[in-house]
This record gives structure tokens, C-alpha cells and sequence, in this order.
């Protein structure tokens, strides 16, 4: 499918067209594939029509047209969610937002709060809002792990680029203008009903995150704090997915 800049890979599960869609946005790293499908399962419990894509640069997607800036979360959530919503005829989605891909719907949902195409509801596993040592320091480690580890021969195996999947997450995030990256500004636009969950283990983030989004947002947000890592869905899946569908339940 065709979005500004190139072609992406697309999972578009059907469902009811009388209820709310879903699009899943996936982390700095991920891919369709890297969801181990976590989408499909919900699709499968809710009937909901769900979409799931990699972007440029991501699983099977065509490479970016040029290397990603400081401002790579809010391009994609201005320019690239909505080219996808109209191509796809998404109305009023429920965005589904792991990490980096939490970001983005987070400033996809603020935007619709301030008169952007509609949004139905917010779920932000992990998500990030501001710039924290701790987190540097795991993508640091997580260089390492590319440069002298397995990790770029397993990516090798859910990207067509590997090199261009890591170093479009990793060198944004370890650029000193990303110091100051901070979305909690954009917080308060977002006024549709949010569930975020955070890992009490998660080495790229801590509370903080969640708490912004709860403290900051002008629609209602249920927070779930889980023993588990950076990956909710996949580290405390039964937990996760109960309240997913449970957020889901009531929406449209």
C-alpha cells in the first residue's frame, strides 16, 4: 500500500464494519510480524476489523526516502496515519500503539483532540513521552547487542533492512537534539478514553510515562502497571489482553 514516501506492509484482518476499527502501531524495532500475532488475537476476540502495518523502513516495507530526524514520531503521526486511515478507510479508529508506535498514537489522538480526523479510543503499551537516561542507556546497550551481538541477524529475519530499521530508531534516539524531545505539551489534546500500561521491568522507560499521560490527558485514562518488561503483550499477555478488552468493550 501506498503512503508518502514509499509502499508498506500491510495486515488487514476484516471485521464489522458497524463497529470501531483498530490500527496497531508497532515499537522503535517492530514490524507486522513483531506483533507474534497479538493483533490477530484481538481481532479475533473483538470481530473488530483490524489493520497492522510496518513502517518505511520496518519488516517488509520499502526503505525511507531519506534518514529519519528528531521529528520522525510526529511526521509519521501528521502525515503518514492519516495518508494511511484515508487509503484504507479507517474512520474513527481505536489506535493500538506499542513504544515508539505508542508515541505516535499518542500524537495522532492529540491531534484528533484538536480537530484532526477522529479518533475512537487510545491503548499505549510502553509508550514514551520524554527523554530519560535510563532509556539511553538501553538503547545503548542495545547498539552493542547490533554491533558485536545476534541482534542484527535476528532482525535479519523480519526485515528487509536491518541496518536501516536499527539505525533509523537508534541513531534518532542517541542524537543529542533528542535530549529534549518531549511530548507531554501535546498531553492535554487528547481527549478520547486511554488505557496505558507500563512494565515495572521495562529498561526503556518507567512510570513516568504513564503518570504524563494520565496527569495530562483531557480524556479519561485507566493505567495498568504490570511485572513484566517493554513488551506488555508479550511478557504478561493474559493480563494485557483482558484489559484491552475490557477497554474495548464499550467503544462503538
Amino acid at each position: 500500500m501506498a503512503v508518502p514516501g514509499g509502499r508498506v506492509e500491510v495486515d488487514d484482518v476484516p471485521g464489522d464494519p458497524g463497529r470501531a476499527p483498530l490500527l496497531f502501531l508497532h515499537e522503535g524495532l517492530g514490524s507486522v510480524g513483531l506483533w507474534r500475532g497479538f493483533h490477530r488475537r484481538v481481532a479475533g476476540e473483538t470481530g473488530r476489523r483490524t489493520v497492522a502495518w510496518s513502517r518505511l523502513g520496518h519488516g517488509w516495507s520499502d526503505p525511507p526516502p531519506a534518514p529519519r530526524t528528531v521529528r520522525f514520531m510526529h511526521d509519521e503521526a501528521a502525515v503518514v496515519v492519516p495518508a494511511l486511515r484515508e487509503a484504507l478507510g479507517l474512520a474513527a479508529p481505536v489506535l493500538v500503539g506499542h513504544s515508539d508506535g505508542a508515541s505516535i498514537a499518542l500524537l495522532h489522538a492529540a491531534a484528533a483532540g484538536r480537530g484532526g480526523p477522529d479518533v475512537t479510543g487510545l491503548v499505549v503499551l510502553a509508550p514514551h513521552v520524554l527523554v530519560e537516561e535510563s532509556g539511553l542507556d538501553a538503547i545503548r546497550a542495545a547498539r552493542e547487542a547490533f554491533t558485536r551481538g545476534d541482534l542484527r541477524a535476528r532482525m535479519a529475519r523480519r526485515h528487509r533492512d536491518p541496518d536501516a530499521a536499527f539505525r533509523n530508531w537508534n541513531d534518532v534516539w542517541l542524537h543529542a537534539d533528542f535530549r529534549s524531545w518531549d511530548l507531554r505539551p501535546e498531553l492535554p489534546g487528547i481527549t478520547c478514553p486511554t488505557l496505558a500500561v507500563q512494565g515495572t521491568a521495562d529498561p526503556y522507560g518507567s512510570l513516568v510515562h504513564v503518570e504524563a499521560v494520565r496527569d495530562l490527558a483531557t480524556g479519561p485514562v485507566e493505567l495498568l502497571v504490570l511485572d513484566c518488561a517493554h513488551a506488555p503483550h508479550l511478557e504478561a499477555p493474559e493480563a494485557t489482553t483482558e484489559a484491552v478488552l475490557a477497554h474495548l468493550a464499550p467503544r462503538p
